[in-house]
């Protein structure tokens, strides 16, 4: 800590030097890393899990609950994110620490489940912590395999061996310039994604009204919606969309990391929470609404909606199926670019967290070591080995195998989340006990402790969900690999939480009651946020809208 209580990056663990962590490159005058170009990194972030998720999974989500299940289905889980992107960016706001969302628990849920520090020394967090890391790790080297599958859309003769290796060598090479590599990526891509969604939009309105010429069908209206009809296979039907909607928003929450990274988190933070909601409206939303209307959730094409089959992707597939050539290939591009996008999110993300964790005493303590550039090298040597696991589909049990490595992170998302939101409801109950008002934050969460409450709650009902379908799956009987191919990350978090516990021997309590949370720790000096506001006139009323929405 310096003199004004700003976080300083110092392990503050016994055994670890200090004089070994170098500040990240481009460091602010407190120590704290900084990524260059504030919002738009941050709106980087939130671009990055725009994937395979949405590109390809949908379709067995359509095919399984129908349109209406589809779109319900994403509206929730959509709402859900809202509610916790808002949480979270109140908490960044006032402690932009390295490590972000997994680190709040530590004062305000309880220690193990993020994590457990020394005697003297403030708790951090352990199995949530490395969950999420667990779970960024093995994304790598599906999201790689996944982008070599694509290119079987066009070329069936090269072995995904190759691509597999050129993949991975391009994104090698992007660590090689540190968080800004990350955020260039990031940006062309996200450009390109998000020009693609949008273009496929327009085009899905004028294939509906029977614009195309080569599409037989004439207007389309709401035909779909009727025969074969909104939903299918009942609620079971309808559960089965939450798993592939928490897959899709995956790596939302990755603004939270950026925000320790950013030069002025308490302004370009909040705006870029506010983009949240145009962006799964728009990009989610209104995108899977349009695939519903123009194409039927009964095709038998959608059989193979899962991984990175975009022979199978509904988007492609409505593209095809109104008579459109060209287009389906340059979609297939996108879907291509996507996947690699969500890898280079995957690989920021896996690092920043195992640096985190190690910084704190929760791993190895040559994880800790960040170069003068601001490269978590060991991190990154050992989320790139993992990368090698793609090496795999080589062997006739690669599906298998992957399978189960997916099964790690199967629940992830849906546990983060939760967490997060019980974080703000517990934050707000302490920060309330030391005497502080809602006044003094620097950032206020849109939909405040109501939010909060309804991220949580419908956290919670997506794992049940998950669990029911898993359980009791469409169209079959019980199974016990099947189930815990989705739900074994939920045992492998509580074996984590309790080993720590055993390790430890139970110091800390098991619940940390709101008159003992540390709500200063780590907190930035607060200033007026009149400074931070752009005043109203109807001059600046046009650019106050862009911002706003974008």
């Amino acid at each position: 800590m310096d003199d004004k209580g700003s976080p300083a990056y110092s392990s503050d663990k016994p055994g670890v030097d200090d004089e070994k962590l170098p500040a990240y490159a481009g460091s602010g005058e407190n120590g704290e890393p900084v990524l260059p170009g504030g919002q738009r990194q941050l709106t980087r972030a939130l671009q990055g899990s725009i994937g395979a998720g949405l590109f390809v999974g949908s379709g067995g989500a359509l095919r399984t609950g129908g349109p209406a299940s589809l779109l319900l289905g994403f509206i929730i889980i959509g709402a859900m994110l809202l509610f916790t992107v808002q949480a979270l960016g109140e908490l960044a706001v006032l402690y932009p620490v390295n490590g972000a969302f997994y680190m709040y628990a530590v004062r305000f849920i309880d220690p193990a489940w993020y994590v457990v520090a020394a005697p003297s020394a403030a708790t951090r967090g352990f199995a949530m912590g490395w969950e999420y890391a667990i779970a960024w790790l093995v994304i790598l080297p599906f999201e790689i395999t996944a982008a070599g599958l694509t290119i079987d859309y066009w070329r069936t003769d090269i072995n995904i061996g190759v691509w597999i290796a050129v993949f991975l060598f391009a994104l090698s090479a992007i660590q090689l310039f540190a968080v800004r590599g990350y955020g260039e990526v990031e940006f062309v891509l996200g450009v390109m994604k998000i020009i693609a969604v949008t273009g496929f939009i327009f085009l899905a309105v004028i294939i509906d009204c029977g614009g195309v010429p080569t599409d037989n069908r004439g207007y389309v209206g709401a035909r779909y919606w009727h025969d074969p009809g909104a939903f299918r296979n009942g609620f079971k039907g309808f559960c089965t969309v939450f798993s592939t909607a928490a897959f899709a928003f995956a790596g939302t929450e990755l603004v939270g990391l950026a925000a320790a990274e950013a030069a002025d988190p308490r302004k370009s933070l909040p705006k870029a929470t506010r983009q949240v909601f145009w962006r799964i409206a728009i990009f989610y939303v209104l995108s899977l609404f349009m695939v519903g209307l123009i194409y039927p959730s009964d095709s038998e094409d959608l059989l193979g909606s899962s991984g990175a089959n975009t022979k199978a992707s509904p988007f492609v597939l409505a593209i095809q199926f109104a008579g459109i050539k060209g287009l389906p290939s340059v979609f297939n591009v996108v879907i291509t670019l996507s996947v690699l996008s969500v890898a280079n999110s995957a690989t920021f993300a896996s690092t920043r967290t195992m640096q985190a964790l190690a910084l704190n005493g929760m791993g190895p303590r040559f994880l800790a070591y960040v170069d003068s550039q601001g490269r978590p090298l060991w991190c990154i040597v050992i989320q790139l080995l993992f990368g090698l696991l793609a090496f795999i589909n080589e062997a006739d049990t690669g599906s298998t195998v992957f399978t189960w490595l997916l099964s790690l992170s199967a629940l992830s998302n849906l546990f983060v989340w939760a967490s997060i939101c019980w974080s703000h409801i517990r934050f707000r109950r302490g920060w309330a006990m030391a005497g502080h008002t809602v006044d003094e934050l620097p950032y206020q969460a849109g939909c405040g402790l109501i939010g909060s409450w309804c991220g949580f709650i419908l956290n919670i009902l997506a794992i049940v969900s998950i669990f029911y379908t898993s359980l009791f799956p469409v169209g079959g009987e019980p199974d016990a690999e099947a189930f815990f191919e989705q739900y074994l990350s939920a045992p492998i978090a509580i074996a984590l939480y309790l080993g720590w516990k055993i390790y430890i021997r139970g110091r800390g309590g098991f619940f940390v009651r709101a008159k003992d949370m540390d709500v200063h720790t780590g907190m930035r000096e607060l200033e007026p946020m009149d400074s931070y506001k752009e005043k109203k006139s109807l001059k600046s009323l046009p650019m106050r809208i862009v911002r706003s929405l974008f």
